[in-house]
């Protein structure tokens, strides 16, 4: 008789967590948004017979299931922390954590897509550079894995490889060299950016090669949000929050800058973003297309283009200490060929500035 109980109730409570979830899933509202993951949840399915015939409806139900599964983020925690601490995995779908610090594999050397990235930047240089009289410059930014991925055991890309192979793409652009400035606690550990109080020397050793110097003197603002990378959402571990800071002076508060997507002034620093999910948006209002920053107190009359991505967003306002105008460019969101529609070329320092894991991954540069 215990034994018929004891089933009885087992069976009980595996039909209440199932029936229960599943009513609970009915019952709850939809969730447009993963805050968590920064990604729009899957909406119900459009029915139609076509779509059930083909197979489509089920597969985009499936999707919308486990999207808006009650307690989502919660089970995600539980599946992260039984991978690491119980069953000792090294990753969970390649997020990795090294001393809090975290970062997600990125390897091998991907040599065509690297091959991509510097035939867009030869098209630029053909079309617009190569008569123009510009200085030409190319920097590339480690992401973290360049310092904790093979020192800790994991599988790392050939960064020096992947350096070289940029280099010997685009030998019309000096190369300036920044890894011996950088180091793991320069970046955010919960995020893939680096933090911006923490390269000031990275845009001194810049502005120093390519001919124009500023006032290094800055204010450290403390946002006072904390702030949670994407990598934080991505490894669902219960990890403490950063805090965020931001560099500014007399000069960087005067700048005015115009963004040309929305086609109005925008601040150096969006605290607006500070609400949103990605708070590394409040650098230049984020990954904008097309950004401009006029210095009217800048001691010298010379002008810069940068292109670059997302990382440049917090480097820009500093380098632009030392130009009378800069021009921010993402070309994954604007095509190269319609650029001198929007910028003279003539008589410019021109830096080109991408992370590692853009160039490795370079299927976004249109």
């Amino acid at each position: 008789m215990t034994e018929k109980i004891k089933n009885i109730a087992i069976v009980s409570l595996a039909g209440l967590c199932i029936f229960g979830f599943f009513f609970w899933g009915i019952i709850q509202p939809d969730q447009e948004m993963s805050y968590t993951e920064r990604r729009p949840l899957a909406d119900f399915p459009e029915f139609s017979l076509d779509a059930v015939l083909s197979g489509k409806f089920m597969s985009e139900f499936e999707d919308y299931s486990l999207d808006q599964f009650p307690l989502r983020d919660s089970f995600r925690t539980l599946k992260a922390l039984n991978s690491f601490y119980v069953l000792g995995q090294k990753d969970n779908n390649n997020i990795y954590l090294v001393n809090g610090c975290i970062s997600k594999l990125d390897y091998p050397f991907n040599e065509s897509s690297v091959n991509y990235a510097a035939s867009r930047f030869e098209f630029i240089y053909e079309k617009y550079l190569k008569d123009s009289n510009a200085k030409v410059y190319l920097s590339v930014i480690p992401d973290k894995n360049y310092f904790l991925a093979e020192q800790n055991g994991y599988p790392a890309l050939d960064y020096q490889e992947l350096f070289s192979k940029i280099q010997e793409k685009m030998p019309y652009a000096a190369y300036l060299d920044i890894t011996g400035l950088l180091q793991i606690e320069d970046y955010y550990a919960t995020d893939t950016h680096w933090r911006q109080e923490k390269i000031a020397d990275v845009a001194e050793f810049l502005a120093e090669k390519m001919g124009v110097g500023f006032d290094s003197e800055y204010e450290l603002i403390n946002t006072g949000k904390p702030f949670y990378g994407v990598y934080y959402g991505q490894a669902a571990l219960p990890l403490a929050a950063e805090e965020m800071y931001y560099l500014t002076n007399d000069v960087i508060a005067d700048y005015h800058v115009f963004d040309y997507e929305s086609m109005q002034e925008v601040p150096v620093y969006d605290l607006n973003k500070l609400e949103g999910a990605d708070h590394y948006e409040m650098f230049l209002s984020g990954n904008k297309s097309l950004v401009t920053i006029e210095n009217e107190n800048a001691a010298t009359d010379k002008e810069l283009i940068i292109f670059r991505d997302s990382f440049g967003s917090s480097l820009s306002p500093l380098l632009a200490q030392g130009y009378k105008k800069v021009t921010v460019i993402d070309i994954r969101y604007i095509s190269p060929a319609i650029l001198a529609n929007y910028v003279e070329f003539a008589d410019k320092d021109v830096l080109f500035i991408y992370s590692s894991s853009v160039l490795n991954n370079s299927v976004t540069i249109k």
